[in-house]
């Protein structure tokens, strides 16, 4: 882990693989450090600190501080009932080399925890622990994507929050709102969460 500064307030902790990312954050998490917030990527966590917070002292406790085995994932997972009927289900199996059947068994049975947010308010990019999602883009994006959007891309599987542009694999549609502003919390889907699709008939 490197630990370097990002402005006058912050550090950035970077890392070598997403699965590096999932354990350090819950590590930091558990540790309840005095900062304002942590907020994990791909590769990266950013530890913000607020005006009186020595970096340097700050720096010397994060790399003191082991991951060790602990993902972060605590209690029951977050539910979202899904309808497996995207665009694009049948291009992502033949992608993943199955069926479409088969995609959503996977799908479905996968152990989905969001590593990060962004792109959007909302936008949770979920990393599954037991299959291989190594899922292309769409070599053309699409200028609307609906919102709710059920989606695939890269190792990720993801809800739309919002009509926006995208260019992820379509494989359905949640039939709940992962962002809601008029909810406490408005976000459904935070880092470190677990999360089970459920498959619901139309």
């Amino acid at each position: 882990m490197r630990i370097l500064p990002s402005g006058t307030r912050a550090l950035l902790l970077e890392l070598d693989s997403l699965e590096e990312v999932l354990a350090q954050y819950a590590a930091l998490q558990a540790a309840e450090l005095p900062v304002l917030d942590l907020v994990p990527a791909g590769r990266t966590i950013l530890v913000i600190g607020d005006r009186d917070t020595d970096l340097k002292a700050l720096a010397g406790r994060l790399a003191s501080i082991e991951p060790g085995e602990h993902t972060g994932v605590t209690g029951a997972p977050v539910e979202i009932p899904v309808q497996y009927d995207g665009e694009d289900l049948s291009d992502a199996a033949h992608l993943l080399g199955c069926s479409p059947e088969e995609l959503v068994r996977r799908h479905l049975e996968e152990e989905w925890t969001v590593a990060f947010c962004g792109f959007a308010p909302g936008f949770g990019y979920l990393a599954g622990a037991k299959f291989t999602w190594d899922t292309p883009r769409r070599s053309s994006p699409r200028t609307k994507v609906p919102a709710g959007s059920l989606a695939l891309a890269g190792e990720f599987t993801g809800v739309y929050p919002r009509e926006s542009p995208g260019g992820w694999q379509l494989i359905g549609h949640a039939l709940v709102d992962v962002f809601d502003l008029d909810r406490d919390p408005a976000a459904l889907l935070v880092p470190g969460a677990a999360v089970r699709f459920v498959e619901s008939t139309p």
